[in-house]
């Protein structure tokens, strides 16, 4: 067996939060032979397999009573390039900036906006990860996922993957489907997506009248700087709760309350409220209880300041939730997976 099993490894190092929990066992996978060993192993065990990446989506309250299995299998291929459209795929294991950064040295467009975004290309879909106006829904092509309960390989497209604001059928049919490698259909012209939040005015400020990829993906990696801590320096897991979705009559009700409200029409008739925007007015923002906190500078991001347990998150993000749900009446949707 290739597969290397080791027990009781502390998984501090394989989270964003930097949240120090042991996995029972510990492996990583290279290659589509690596995972299958790992189904079998976990089977033959009779353990739980659990699936990561690059930690960047995950809270873990206790130690891990599972084989933790790190998907690390790597490279990155051009399948085909008529000139303008280009499909490129990359396997899971990649870390997704870096795999923006070499899209972008080779001329291709399509992945600018979603710059320094934390984790790896295999979970990627699970979230439908966006930002800055694209998500990952608007640059799939297709990707290669293996059955857990079959052991078969099934090939998902765009409308098979069923992408929602930060969600996909993976997320709804969770532990089913483990991501192998995904392809993104890029382009050589830019289509440059510049209208949400401040990269045009990053622009302008630098002087840029006509920006190219690498220069919106430079914008937006300095923007994300200033505003969210580096995972290496202050533990989080970037932003902690979705931007909920409420009617239009919710919507306007509390825009009449709170005229400063940060929202956004969407296409469906809701509105989507800024999270950060709630829980700042709420007094939360800067927030620190021990070594659990909210960040100073965005109240999104919750943080981790040296040895924080998963649970003392955890407790800091429901008091949060309970406190928004009381003065606006709206729900915050957590988005790291709890372990």
């Amino acid at each position: 067996m290739s597969l290397q099993v080791q027990s009781a490894v502390s998984l501090k190092p394989f989270n964003t939060f930097g949240v120090d929990v042991q996995a029972r066992l510990f492996a990583e996978a290279h290659s589509d032979d690596d995972v299958r060993e790992a189904l079998a192993y976990s089977a033959a065990h009779q353990l739980p397999l659990l699936v990561i990446g690059g930690g960047s989506n995950l809270l873990l309250t206790a130690d891990i009573q599972a084989l933790v299995l790190r998907m690390a299998s790597r490279g990155v291929r051009v399948l085909s390039d008529n000139g303008q459209r280009v499909i490129v795929e990359a396997e899971a294991g990649e870390t997704w900036h870096p795999f923006v950064l070499w899209s972008l040295e080779q001329g291709l467009s399509g992945l600018e906006n979603l710059s320094l975004i934390p984790g790896t290309v295999g979970a990627a879909p699970m979230q439908n990860i966006g930002a800055y106006g694209v998500e990952i829904k608007d640059v799939f092509h297709s990707l290669t996922a293996l059955d857990r309960q079959t052991g078969e390989l099934r090939e998902f497209n765009l409308d098979d993957c069923a992408f929602a604001y930060r969600d996909s059928v993976f997320k709804h049919q969770a532990g089913r489907w483990l991501i192998l490698r995904v392809r993104f259909v890029l382009t050589r012209a830019a289509h440059l997506h510049l209208e949400y939040g401040p990269v045009r005015q990053r622009l302008t400020e630098q002087g840029i009248e006509q920006p190219t990829a690498k220069d919106v993906s430079a914008a937006i990696c300095a923007i994300r700087s200033e505003k969210l801590p580096d995972p290496a320096v202050l533990g989080n897991a970037g932003s902690f709760f979705k931007n909920p979705l409420v009617s239009a009559e919710l919507g306007a009700e509390l825009k009449r309350e709170h005229p400063g409200l940060v929202a956004y029409p969407q296409a469906d008739g809701q509105v989507k409220l800024a999270a950060g925007w709630l829980i700042e007015q709420a007094g939360w923002k800067g927030f620190r209880e021990a070594d659990a906190g909210v960040h100073r500078l965005q109240a999104l991001v919750l943080v981790n300041y040296g040895t924080a347990s998963g649970l003392q998150l955890l407790g800091l993000a429901q008091r949060i939730q309970q406190d928004i749900a009381q003065r606006y009446g709206v729900h915050l949707e957590m988005e790291p997976n709890l372990y």
